[in-house]
């Protein structure tokens, strides 16, 4: 049976289970290009720009879920002709026990509020938790790392964004006009 308001909704849609996409609607799959039948069955990690990515965002997001039943990133994700683009990924579990296993995830473009600049996974990490008011020192005991490795990391996104000072740099990852 279809469901108008699922398939009509003027944001990505999917169903997954286990982290494989059952079923989308047709946002999603404008989004992602082709259509909404390309996708059933489709592992969602052919979405991610690398296995890396996949399996990183998808610890994060688990132990999230675990906690609260929801999770919510912005994050680069991989069109089906290679693009690369900014997506905010919103996700709650249908199963708070197993939270992988059914959920429903929003997906949107938000490339157009930023511009895809090639960066490591770690400067991605370093650059989402400078966005969320994170410290060099806060970023490093999350990451593992010590604050001098993560001010390296931010010297370099200074650098590939052209920002002079760190607030800068977050109006400029964030899509905020300056």
């Amino acid at each position: 049976m279809s469901d108008p308001a699922f398939e009509y909704a003027p944001i990505g849609l999917v169903e997954l289970e286990n982290r494989i996409i059952r079923r989308c609607n047709l946002q999603f799959s404008m989004m992602f290009g082709g259509k909404e039948e390309d996708y059933r069955d489709m592992p969602l990690l052919h979405l991610y720009p690398s296995h890396e990515d996949f399996e990183r965002i998808g610890a994060r997001g688990l132990q999230a879920m675990q906690e609260t039943g929801y999770y919510s990133d912005e994050r680069i994700m991989r069109r089906r002709n290679g693009d690369l683009f900014w997506c905010r990924a919103r996700g709650k579990s249908l199963t708070p026990d197993d939270p992988f296993r059914h959920g429903i995830w929003s997906f949107s473009d938000i490339s157009e509020d930023r511009p895809v600049i090639e960066l490591t996974p770690r400067e991605r990490d370093v650059a989402i938790m400078t966005c969320r008011g994170l410290s060099a020192k806060e970023v490093g005991l999350e990451l593992g790392l010590s604050y001098r490795t993560i001010e390296a990391h931010r010297a370099r996104l200074l650098e590939k964004f052209g920002a002079r000072k760190l607030p800068e740099l977050v109006a400029k990852l964030s899509g905020m006009p300056l």
